[in-house]
């Protein structure tokens, strides 16, 4: 078998787009993951019972159900219920929400490992629950959970090539339609996978440089 480097040249203005795709997948879902999570994380921490329980169902049942599963309802059985969306918003959507079910046991355990005499303290000023929540437990929660949060969107970048089952045309997508139609597999997906590499290694280096540097 050779390599057919004028294959690479030919796919590559492909694989940048599905590139881009793919970052924008990944981005979009990663702010919605964290977004929901901290909502999952506050409710079950500090909401009312009858808020408390449908949440902890909601997200025990979101996690232990593929991410495959997930999108195939969002996109082919929501429409049956009158809420189309679209191929895009679908893999975000369904990244983002399943992965804030994961983000959220992070949150819960940084909520958790802020000190009791913080919470004391702030009950002792009278601050309000918000405030108590956003200028107390929030910031020191969030920076003790960030590298953990960071390995998440690495993973999250791992599953995007998901979404190419509901027909977004992402990395992988690109890369299979050009070996469709040139029969040039090795060279297409040898470019996708290098570019996994490239990316989720530096990023799995970041974080734990992150971590070193928030444990001090």
């Amino acid at each position: 078998m050779e390599w057919d480097w004028s294959a690479v040249g030919d796919f590559m203005p492909r694989f940048w787009d599905g590139l881009l795709v793919t970052m924008q997948a990944l981005v979009f879902g990663a702010l919605l993951a964290f977004a929901l999570g901290l909502v999952w994380a506050v409710a079950q921490r500090s909401g009312p019972a009858v808020v408390r329980w449908p949440v902890a169902a909601v997200t025990e049942f979101v996690r232990n159900t593929p991410l495959l599963v997930q999108l195939f309802f969002l996109y082919y059985v929501l429409p049956e219920w009158g809420v189309t969306l679209s191929a895009m918003v679908t893999g975000v959507v369904g990244l983002g929400l399943h992965y804030s079910t994961y983000t959220a046991e992070v949150y819960r355990a940084g909520i958790d490992g802020v000190p009791k005499g913080q919470w004391e303290a702030a009950t002792a000023l009278s601050l309000p629950r918000t405030r108590t929540w956003g200028a107390v437990v929030l910031p020191q929660a969030i920076r003790r959970v960030a590298p953990a949060l960071g390995n998440y969107v690495i993973a999250m970048l791992k599953d995007t090539p998901m979404i190419f089952v509901i027909g977004v045309m992402d990395m992988l997508g690109e890369a299979r339609q050009f070996a469709s139609e040139t029969f040039l597999t090795v060279e297409a997906f040898t470019v996708v996978g290098i570019a996994f590499i490239v990316i989720s290694y530096p990023a799995s280096l970041l974080m734990r440089a992150l971590e070193r540097r928030l444990v001090r």
